[in-house]
Order: C-alpha cells, then sequence, then structure tokens
C-alpha cells in the first residue's frame, strides 16, 4: 500500500513549499484547504514531478469536515506524514469587535483550526501511523507560542497550546515509532500578514519576514529527524529563550509593541 503525506493549508504559504518539498523526495501529497481552484494549480504541479497527489477541499473550521477529511483521505491509503499547517490569526485589540461580531468571528475560527481541528487530526493520525508501524507528524506552531501577545492574544494563545500539546505527546509517543514536532518560525513570507491584518506591525519592520521555502525545508529536516520543537533562524531562537529568563510583565510589555502599529 502506497505512502501519502497530508498538508492541511496548502494552498498557499508554508503549505505550498511543505508539498514542492514533498513532491522533490517522491512522496504520494494529499492536500487540502479551503481554496479548490489554488489546490488544482498546485496539484498539476505537483504531478509534473511524478508524484500522485489527491485533492481533498475542506473547511477545517467545521469538525464535520475534519472527520470527512481524514475518512476520505486515509481511505486505502496509509499517511505516514500529517502537517498540520492550516493557521489563522487576527491582530487587533482583544476587545473590540466591530462590524457586528467579525472579530469574534475571526478569533474563534482561529481556535478551531489552530486548536481543535489540528488536535482531532493528530488524534486519527497516531493511532493509523502507530499500526503501519511509524509516522512523522509536525504541527505548525509560532515564536508566537512562547509569550504572551498583546494585539494578538487568542492567537497567541492558540500557538501556546499547540507547542504545549507537541512536546508533551511527543513525549508520550517516545519509542513507537511516531514522532510530533513544533515547528515555531517567526516572520514568515506568506499571505497571513494579509489575512490576520498585520501589515504596520513594528516586528516587521524589526525581523523581515524569512523566506517561505527555507522555513519549510528547516521545519521538513527536523521533523524527519524527529525533532520535538524546531526553531528556524537564530534571532527566532533568541526570541523562543529570552522569554525564560526575562521578568513576565516585561515580555508582555515588549511583544505590546512589536505586535502594534506604528
Amino acid at each position: 500500500m502506497p505512502h501519502w503525506t497530508l498538508i492541511t493549508g496548502a494552498s498557499e504559504g508554508l503549505g505550498v513549499e511543505f508539498a514542492r518539498i514533498a513532491a522533490r523526495e517522491g512522496r504520494n501529497v494529499i492536500l487540502t484547504a479551503r481554496s479548490q481552484d489554488k489546490l488544482a494549480v498546485l496539484s498539476d504541479e505537483l504531478r509534473s514531478a511524478g508524484v500522485d497527489v489527491v485533492v481533498i477541499p475542506a473547511d477545517l473550521n467545521d469538525m464535520a469536515e475534519v472527520e470527512r477529511l481524514w475518512s476520505e483521505a486515509s481511505a486505502g491509503r496509509v499517511i505516514d506524514m500529517l502537517v498540520n499547517n492550516a493557521g489563522l490569526g487576527r491582530n487587533g485589540p482583544f476587545a473590540s469587535d466591530k462590524d457586528n461580531g467579525a472579530d469574534w468571528a475571526r478569533e474563534f475560527s482561529s481556535m478551531q483550526v489552530n486548536m481543535s481541528a489540528l488536535t482531532r487530526l493528530m488524534k486519527l493520525a497516531i493511532p493509523h501511523m502507530t499500526a503501519a508501524g511509524g509516522g512523522r507528524i509536525m504541527n505548525v506552531s509560532s515564536t508566537a507560542a512562547f509569550l504572551p501577545g498583546p494585539n494578538m492574544a487568542v492567537y497567541h494563545a492558540t500557538k501556546a497550546f499547540v507547542l504545549s500539546l507537541s512536546e508533551a505527546v511527543a513525549f508520550e509517543l517516545r519509542g513507537t515509532g511516531v514522532t510530533v514536532s513544533a515547528l515555531c518560525p517567526g516572520a514568515t513570507q506568506t499571505n497571513f500578514f494579509n489575512e490576520a491584518d498585520m501589515h504596520g506591525i513594528r516586528l516587521l519592520k524589526f525581523a523581515p519576514p524569512a523566506r517561505a521555502d527555507k522555513v519549510a525545508q528547516t521545519g521538513w529536516d527536523g521533523a524527519l529527524r524527529g525533532k520535538a520543537v524546531i526553531v528556524p533562524g537564530l534571532l527566532n531562537k533568541v526570541f523562543a529563550f529570552l522569554p525564560r529568563i526575562s521578568p513576565r510583565f516585561m515580555v508582555v510589555w515588549v511583544t505590546s509593541i512589536f505586535m502594534s502599529k506604528s
């Protein structure tokens, strides 16, 4: 039975780069995202590399869609790599709720996609991979996971959840042949900044976004080695380490400055 890689959020950004890496390595790929048109274009590109591609459009904000995705993806296939890449966020004060609840709708979707869908797919993938003799799960977290984020409070909280969950489950799975990795990139050149209304925040002036292909390759290589936490780039490693030795109030204050718009 052929082995497959399932990638969520595969229509753009890191998801596209993960899919290209998988194809270069000769791996069959299952792509999912909301945009069927973008997935179709990517699938044609990957097939030209000589790999099999399955496209399953799904909205991971809907848990029924998450269940359907896994059911269709795993039917007659062994999925030995799961890349939980799909993610949402919103920049702005937590108390704001403009446009008749639009802010809350975005935040609720962020929690559903970033946490609930990711957790459910992990829960489904682990016994599947264990039965097949092993596998790799890569959860895309963020350097936001290491510190509270005023002006992106919900997003930072969801990524802290992803990091904590990944580390805990990675520990539980020692010796099973299944590994879990949390990729924690900093600012990356993707469409996330447009969708999260992050243009103009001070962070982007201090730390220009990294290339998505470089971040994806670092994450991929780390996941294949079974590394539990992957932080690409020296500056991001500093961002991840400093909150551990700094006073908590200072961490929150500095983060509020970086995540606000000038």
